[in-house]
């Protein structure tokens, strides 16, 4: 298989300076382009975790079984993490800002349609509708930042404010629809339709149109229908383990199946001459690691997130509202860090905001096992709210920088795709073994100490997957570390990144 050649990524027209000093002087389009791409990726988190508040009255409204009312949460994740490496290969080979533009007309549109409809199996079908055009609008706008602004300050910048909206709208979506709610369940699907169409407009005018921008090139076919249907599949087998058995026939069959498209996908990226997926690009180990951390540690944070509904709704008796204020805190810290964290990525490097971030989710996941049939907020919520906001604020936008740079400018919809694909899948798997564990718990119990026998099960289990994103990111940087001792690399140098001369992830970097 031919090494694909590596480029320095360029700056586009809207950027003021090629000179280091000047990188971070923006123009006014230049901000508007950077606003536009993070409203986009706002609305795709926002949605992630928007509609689970909503869930009971929807189910009221239109007369779904529990069965059936996953699935208008599992619709959304089967769009979006199936189709995300497809949308990051797309954006790459289509052109980002045509991608982009499309997918946001669409997630509009979707929106729309599941505010309106009044069936439950259209609602689901807009749901998966919405999650497939969000696995393209967010990859395409990350590869736009990351081939619009040059790699360094300049990138670390836009990357740190661009990744903390999507924790922000992903931390704020239970808030949000907690309001909406209180008003109607169907506004938390219309909410996302003007927003989006004001970001389309606006794109139309402000974002770049790259002169070199690949549009021509091999189609992986064959790789693209393996490697979404195995995601897609996979996604769904979990999903739907739960009610079928996890040792059922069908749980089996359908992992069997998944291991076989796989399989075969590994093989046709192998052979193929322009494959969707190339694997060299893991041979970048802060690609990888960066993939791996966000796979474990996103996928807890939805455990957690479902811990902690159910806990505070059914065994506290709180009101949707109060649960989406109890976890304001932490989507404060995360928006408000947004304006900081670029030059906190500068100053310390991702290498070591990556296992601060994850130390500060375990410590927060770890006090929550402190719950009992009567906690107060200050004493139990608000601690842990505290600590998962700063390790959110540190490692989600250290992820993104982590897993794109060092990337050349013709693969960053690659790069793009698999971090958000990592995210996505994490979410569904770990939520759906937490769930089991949960059952599993509370013996089929609903008494308050059953419920309790069911979570603390639940958080050690989250708090063990989050432990290993701490061991991760805790020995690459250690790994880096002797890289640059060994390359005689300055004091000050950044192991989390991958800069031009920077030491050893660079030359590695260029030989993949």
């Amino acid at each position: 298989m031919t090494s694909a050649p590596h480029h320095v990524p360029t700056s586009s027209t809207l950027t003021t300076s090629d000179s280091p000093s000047d990188q971070l002087h923006w123009s006014p389009r230049l901000w508007g382009a950077l606003i536009v791409l993070c409203a986009a990726l706002f609305l795709d988190a926002l949605d992630v975790s928007m509609v689970g508040v909503a869930l009971p009255s929807i189910g009221s409204s239109l007369k779904l079984s529990t069965s059936a009312l996953q699935w208008v949460v599992s619709g959304y994740v089967l769009g979006y993490g199936g189709l995300l490496l497809l949308g990051g290969r797309a954006a790459d080979l289509l052109g980002r800002r045509r991608v982009f533009l499309i997918a946001l007309a669409v997630f509009a549109a979707a929106s729309l349609l599941g505010g309106v409809v009044s069936d439950g199996g259209l609602l689901i079908a807009a749901r998966f509708l919405k999650g497939a055009s969000a696995a393209f609008t967010a990859p395409a706008a990350l590869s736009i930042i990351t081939t619009t602004f040059p790699e360094g300050p300049a990138r670390n910048k836009a990357l740190s404010i661009f990744t903390t909206c999507g924790a922000s709208g992903y931390s704020l979506g239970l808030v949000i629809s907690g309001l909406l709610t209180s008003v109607g369940w169907r506004w938390t699907f219309l909410m996302p339709v003007p927003v989006a169409l004001i970001a389309l407009v606006f794109a139309l005018r402000l974002l770049p149109k790259h002169p070199h921008e690949r549009t021509e090139g091999g189609y992986d076919v064959a790789g693209a229908i393996t490697g979404t249907a195995s995601l897609l599949l996979l996604v769904f087998t979990v999903t739907e383990a739960q009610a079928a058995g996890w040792a059922s026939l069908r749980t089996i069959g359908s992992l069997v199946a998944v291991v076989v498209l796989g399989a075969a996908f590994l093989l046709i990226e192998q052979r193929t001459a322009h494959p969707l997926v190339r694997l060299g690009i893991f041979r970048n180990g802060s690609v990888a690691r960066a993939n791996v951390a966000a796979f474990v540690l996103m996928g807890s944070y939805a455990g957690f997130q479902f811990i902690v509904a159910l806990y505070l709704q059914r065994l506290l008796g709180w009101s949707a509202l109060e649960m989406g204020f109890a976890l304001l805190p932490a989507g404060a810290l995360v928006a408000l860090s947004s304006a900081r964290m670029g030059a906190i990525v500068d100053r310390y490097g991702t290498g070591r905001l990556l296992p601060l971030g994850s130390l500060a989710m375990v410590l927060g996941y770890a006090l929550f096992l402190r719950l009992d049939t009567h906690s107060t907020f200050a004493a139990l919520v608000l601690p842990s709210m505290v600590l998962l906001g700063i390790g959110f604020a540190l490692f989600y936008p250290s992820a993104n920088i982590a897993a794109t740079n060092g990337v050349a400018d013709e693969e960053q919809g690659l790069a793009s795709g698999l971090v958000n694909t990592a995210m996505q899948i994490g979410n569904a798997l770990v939520l759906a073994v937490t769930t089991a564990v949960l059952t599993a718990g509370s013996h089929g119990g609903t008494g308050p100490q059953a419920q309790l026998n069911g979570y603390r099960p639940g958080l050690l289990l989250v708090t063990g997957v989050a432990l290993i994103a701490l061991v991760v990111t805790a020995s690459g940087a250690v790994l880096d570390r002797r890289r640059a001792v060994t390359a005689h690399a300055v004091p000050d140098y950044d192991y989390g990144r991958v800069n031009a001369g920077a030491g050893a992830d660079k030359a590695l970097a260029e030989k993949v």
